[in-house]
């Protein structure tokens, strides 16, 4: 199975905006995560036509979160960006060539298909347990504790202030 990089992307911003007082604008996501801007742009889109993200024009405005971190999984993001569809598509290979299985024997899937889709639910279970929040702390942990500092540190330098500050996403 291959996710595109835009999942890896998105999951990153929505860490980053967990984190956010304010919202944030495309161009500075990109730049903090050294990605280009346009792409970025179109995975922000894809997360904001999940409603897992909001945008906001104007001078202050950007990409905040729409809930609480802890209310959107890894599996949100991923569905998000790369779709519902199954990584794993059983084409009937059983019932072709010269020892092709009558149609009748294959009223259910097959083995392989069975073990792929048993593989896929559990991977989908996975991460619909592992929520954004927990990406922050995970991060942060593996930084020895300095991911977020910098991150709070680097928004306050950067980001401008809106007139009516909404609080932390990662914290309602």
């Amino acid at each position: 199975m291959r996710l595109s990089s835009g999942v890896e992307w998105g999951l990153h911003c929505c860490v980053t905006l967990s984190q956010s007082q304010h919202p944030v604008p495309a161009s500075r996501l990109a730049e903090l995560h050294g990605v280009p801007q346009p792409y970025l742009a179109k995975q922000l889109q894809a997360l904001s036509r999940a409603n897992l993200v909001a945008s906001t024009q104007g001078q202050a405005g950007g990409y905040e979160l729409t809930r609480p971190a802890s209310q959107i999984t890894a599996l949100d993001v991923v569905v998000a960006i790369d779709g519902t569809e199954p990584a794993f598509r059983c084409t009937e290979i059983r019932q072709r060539g010269p020892l092709a299985a009558d149609p009748e024997r294959c009223l259910l899937p097959c083995a392989i298909a069975r073990a792929m889709a048993t593989a896929e639910q559990a991977w989908r279970s996975a991460l619909a347990e592992i929520t954004v929040a927990d990406l922050a702390e995970q991060v942060d942990a593996d930084s020895g504790g300095t991911a977020l500092e910098r991150l709070q540190r680097w928004f306050s330098a950067t980001t401008p202030s809106p007139a009516s500050p909404s609080g932390p996403r990662g914290s309602r």
